[in-house]
């Protein structure tokens, strides 16, 4: 793209819809069907924006006659605002995607709620004996869904009877992901690995002890290991079944943001001056593949796309970029801004929502030609 229709608007200015929320963002969730985003921010509120808007990026491009050029024109209206609602106090509230247009919220007073698109709260799952301190969702409305308020796990299949298991580790759990086979648990705690395996009624536990405080996780795509990143700079693989471990050190930085490639069959983490990604081989961090142009700041959130061999990079100097896996070239969306606290990419791969450390809330439309 090598044309612009007014000086100083950039991709991110003219594929972008911004808004400013106001504390920074912790996380940023599609809805199912795609017909909504939210951004969970630090003071506890959740707001939502459509993700359909009246003037998309495609409808904008225009091709000159002479020389082929491609240029987009900016929106002639501002963004309609966010809707938003108040679920914890101080804190950010644990948010996944539920069904259809809805997501789940975890609330301050220990409830699993329905929220829907629009910032309407819903019904109650089930309620944890404390605040809800970690969430996590899979499937449709039968599905299954896990919480925890730090000393227990609360697991339940749709609307059947909930578990809750005493969780006997001195420190709390402070994040769970379930694989994306439904048949395991992960939680992060203190300096360690949680793994609940579901056995028809039961579940059995395996907790393996990892080098440093984990403060991120990320499922393999077969569901048979975790990656954990690391707050003194790595992350560990972890083998689901028997807790082998792989460890991988000497990040820049804390390891804040972990991303699976399925596409590139790669482990993608963010702490180093450039983004990191390794080809996962017999349970390990295999042949790294050189992603990017390294740099001198750090990176601080990734997140893989979810049909191609791209993945986009969030910098501290709030610098955003989109990168083929094993190629140098970068298409820079953003060049500067607030430290880019969460990415993720919609399900088809068109939308890229952005959350940063000031209240930044973004989402960015990718037309067709761009990645072609």
């Amino acid at each position: 793209m090598n044309e612009h229709s007014r000086p100083g608007l950039g991709l991110f200015e003219l594929l972008g819809r911004h808004w400013q929320r106001p504390t920074g963002i912790a996380a940023v969730r599609f809805s199912p069907d795609l017909s909504a985003v939210a951004f969970a921010a630090s003071d506890g509120s959740i707001a939502l924006a459509p993700v359909a808007e009246a003037e998309p990026p495609e409808n904008r491009i225009r091709i000159s006659s002479d020389l082929g050029q491609m240029r987009i024109l900016p929106r002639s209206k501002p963004p309609a605002p966010l809707s938003s609602v108040s679920v914890q106090s101080g804190s950010p509230a644990p948010l996944v995607p539920y069904v259809a247009a809805s997501f789940l919220v975890g609330t301050d007073h220990g409830e699993v709620r329905r929220l829907s698109g629009q910032g309407e709260l819903g019904d109650t799952l089930f309620t944890a004996a404390g605040a809800v301190t970690a969430l996590d969702h899979w499937g449709a409305l039968a599905g299954l869904t896990s919480a925890s308020d730090g000393r227990h796990l609360y697991v339940a299949r749709g609307r059947q009877a909930v578990v809750q298991i005493r969780f006997e580790e001195e420190d709390p759990i402070s994040a769970i992901a379930i694989s994306p086979d439904a048949r395991r648990i992960a939680a992060l705690f203190g300096r360690g690995l949680a793994v609940w395996t579901l056995e028809g009624a039961s579940l059995s536990l395996r907790v393996t002890a990892l080098p440093a405080a984990p403060i991120s996780l990320c499922w393999n795509e077969g569901g048979s290991h975790v990656a954990c990143g690391l707050a003194t700079g790595g992350f560990s693989l972890v083998g689901a079944a028997r807790g082998s471990t792989h460890t991988v050190m000497n990040f820049p930085a804390p390891v804040r943001s972990l991303s699976w490639s399925s596409p590139a069959n790669a482990l993608i983490a963010s702490g180093a001056y450039r983004i990191a990604a390794w080809l996962l081989q017999d349970g390990m961090a295999g042949e790294a593949i050189s992603t990017g142009r390294p740099g001198l700041v750090s990176v601080d959130a990734v997140a893989a796309h979810p049909r191609r061999g791209l993945v986009a990079a969030g910098y501290a100097d709030g610098q955003i970029v989109v990168a083929q896996l094993r190629a140098s070239d970068e298409l820079v969306v953003r060049v500067s801004g607030p430290p880019v606290t969460a990415l993720v990419w919609s399900e088809d791969g068109r939308h890229l929502a952005i959350g940063d450390s000031e209240g930044g809330a973004s989402i960015v439309t990718f037309p067709p030609q761009i990645f072609k």
